[in-house]
């Protein structure tokens, strides 16, 4: 196995003495595990960092040897770490990513999309430039692996206008007048999931992130995938921290 290709890093944890194994999402190949030797020492930490946009060297000798890594890096997340509400959202989308995709699998869309993502926390730290992002990026997911929500009609009337509304359930649009007297059993579902307005407020931001955490917890990170979760709560605590 020789494969060489730009990648996202998603994940780095010690192994030995001295080792990191690395998890990087490829556009092509997707995610690609790593054995980076010496990647604890000093020069190699900053580049293992999650976030970072790296250019990847795989070799193995058979397809179920962990292959050896060597990697290059092209741009650095660095400066978002010194963000608490960026680095907080670097950390959930990184590891969303890493523990949601099967390996070896190509997802270029969720690839374009991560980078986006990313595109986004280093234009505007400020949570208000790249909520947005984080929330059609985690919309983008569950619809790649399968659990795509159905926002374009409403599942009662069939209607395209008023929907305020998302089953928690069936994941479908229910629009205000089919939704009336049952609003305390649905999920808000906020105005810039349809692809135009202004800049988003808080509370709309908000309810896209209650939105897409209900049924990222409920579908994908479930049982032993179930740890990112709480990078993902301590980046809501941290939005609603700054809003208050």
């Amino acid at each position: 196995m020789h494969l060489n290709a730009p990648a996202i890093l998603l994940s780095a944890r010690p192994h030995g003495e001295h080792g990191s194994i690395v998890r990087a999402l490829t556009r092509d190949d997707g995610v690609q595990p790593g054995y980076v030797r010496g990647g604890r020492s000093r020069l190699l930490r900053p580049v293992l960092q999650a976030g970072n946009r790296v250019v990847g060297e795989w070799r193995a000798r058979t397809a179920e040897q962990l292959p050896a890594l060597t990697l290059e890096l092209t741009e650095s997340a660095a400066m978002l770490h010194g963000e608490p509400l960026a680095a907080a959202a670097l950390d959930w989308i990184t590891a969303l990513t890493a523990a949601s995709l099967p390996e070896a699998q190509p997802y270029p869309q969720l690839y374009d999309g991560l980078d986006g993502v990313l595109a986004a926390l280093l234009a505007a730290p400020g949570a208000r430039g790249w909520s947005v992002a984080v929330v059609r990026y985690e919309l983008l997911l569950l619809g790649q692996l399968g659990f795509g929500l159905d926002l374009d009609r409403c599942t009662v009337t069939g209607a395209t206008a008023d929907l305020a509304w998302v089953s928690p359930r069936s994941g479908a649009a229910v629009s205000v007048g089919a939704a009336k007297g049952y609003e305390e059993r649905l999920l808000p579902m906020p105005a810039f999931l349809d692809g135009g307005g202004a800049m988003p407020g808080w509370p709309d931001l908000l309810d896209g992130l209650r939105l897409t955490g209900h049924f990222i917890a409920r579908d994908i990170l479930v049982d032993r995938a179930a740890a990112p979760l709480a990078a993902r709560e301590r980046l809501v605590d941290r939005i609603k921290r700054a809003v208050a």
